[in-house]
This record gives C-alpha cells, structure tokens and sequence, in this order.
C-alpha cells in the first residue's frame, strides 16, 4: 500500500482549549484552522483536533486516517487478503473518499482518497 500521509484526529470535549492546549502549551504548529477541526504538525505527521470526545474517557480512540491515491483499489486488494472492512468505500460530503478496516486488535483506519478539484 502506497501512504501518502498519516492523520491521527482526537476527539475532543473542549474543542478551543485543546487548541489551545496542543498550540500553546506543547508548542505544537498548527498548519490549519476551521471551526470545528485544527491540524497540527506532530513531527512530519497531521494530529487533528475535533468535538465530540469525553472528558477523561478512555473508550474514545483516536481516527488514525492513511491518505492514498485510490481508496478502492486499495479496498479491492486489501480485502483479497482477508481484512475486515467496517464499511464499503464511498464518496464523503467534503470532497473525498473514505472506507474504514479493522487490524487484528480491533483498531480502526480509515483509508483517505483526496478527490481532485474540477
């Protein structure tokens, strides 16, 4: 598989003071800014930020999303190997294509196509 880049999104209970938190206390480069998502640069790799976690809930896993060139093509071959999708690939609202797969522990990823611009 062919990885272009790596994002591992937190969700958040606070939404502003983890930016805040990631920004100022840690230092942390943020490199995007929207209303309810913040990209930081965590060493090469994209930490997102977005609402929706518990305060000191340990059942919320991180989103660990692989940007690669054609999600179903990458679907096709990684099912021929025996894993387990949790859903089919399919075109999101905000321009791209997504499917989710499960490792053997259960962790999910999610494989990203970023859709060109006509």
């Amino acid at each position: 598989m062919n990885i272009k880049t790596v994002n591992i999104t937190f969700h958040v209970s606070d939404f502003k003071e983890a930016v805040s938190f990631y920004e100022n206390i840690l230092g942390l480069r943020k490199t995007s800014y929207w209303s309810t998502y913040a990209i930081f640069d965590l060493c090469g790799i994209m930490l997102g930020l977005e609402p929706g976690g518990e305060r000191g809930s340990k059942k919320g896993m991180p989103d660990i999303l692989l940007q690669v060139d054609n999600v179903d093509d990458e679907y096709r071959e990684l099912k021929n190997k025996g894993v387990k999708f949790l859903t089919e690939p399919a075109d999101q609202s905000w321009g791209g294509r997504t499917v989710k797969f499960l490792d053997p522990d259960g962790n999910v990823f999610t494989l990203v196509e970023i859709k060109k611009r006509t």
